[in-house]
């Protein structure tokens, strides 16, 4: 799994680490039960301090996107499959009821841009 942080972002770190395991949880690049690396490893490959790296796996935790256990480590959680079934039925959602409304794919699409660009 491929960690991305940005240090030019406002984003805090530990909320990137967290969003690229989302990312790759949603993308399905893990699996349930698939081991993250350990916070000091992935802190030194990022150059960043290990409590910054825990506070997104903790963040992660309380979402139940992953368990964590001293000494040995973080894992995705089974549940993790869920949340994107769960997110792929609000988008089809959404989608219908941009469908009533009229909305065309371009102005849907233009709609998400802007709710995202300002999260």
């Amino acid at each position: 799994m491929l960690f991305r942080v940005d240090p030019t972002s406002t984003m805090p770190l530990g909320d990137q680490i967290a969003a690229s395991v989302r990312r790759a949880v949603a993308e399905e690049r893990v699996v349930p039960g698939e081991r993250l690396p350990a916070a000091r490893v992935l802190a030194e490959s990022l150059g960043v301090n290990v409590h910054t790296v825990l506070r997104g796996y903790q963040q992660l935790r309380e979402e139940g996107l992953i368990e964590l256990r001293r000494g040995r480590g973080a894992a995705v959680t089974g549940s993790a499959s869920s949340h994107r079934a769960r997110l792929l039925e609000r988008v089809r959602e959404v989608a219908a009821d941009a469908r009533e409304l009229g909305m065309t794919e371009e102005e849907l699409l233009a709609l998400v841009r802007t709710v995202l660009g300002s999260s």
